[in-house]
Order: C-alpha cells, then structure tokens, then sequence
C-alpha cells in the first residue's frame, strides 16, 4: 500500500512546458522505445492525444 500511496500522490503533479520540451528531445512522442511493444497501438499516443 506504501507504493501505490506514493505513485498516486504523484498523480496531482504538473510537469512544467520546459520539463516536457526536454523529454520530447531525449524521446519524441509516439516513439516505440521497446521493440515487443511495437505491436501495441495504444490510442494515448495516436497525435490528435498528444499533449501538443
């Protein structure tokens, strides 16, 4: 219970537009970073769901 206490209080944080800038420089949105998971379609990713 400590840890899902822990990631859901994490749920409430707000990554500022720089913070975010800089994680689309080290991995664009919608990139597969794990080969297996290529298949998946995950519809959080399809671009009318991305946060820009």
């Amino acid at each position: 219970m400590e840890q899902l206490d822990a990631q859901l209080a994490c749920g409430d944080r707000v990554l500022s537009g720089e913070l975010l800038d800089r994680i689309d420089e080290i991995v664009a949105p919608g990139r597969t970073i794990r080969p297996a998971d290529a298949h998946a379609v995950n519809p959080a990713l399809e671009p009318a769901s991305r946060r820009r």
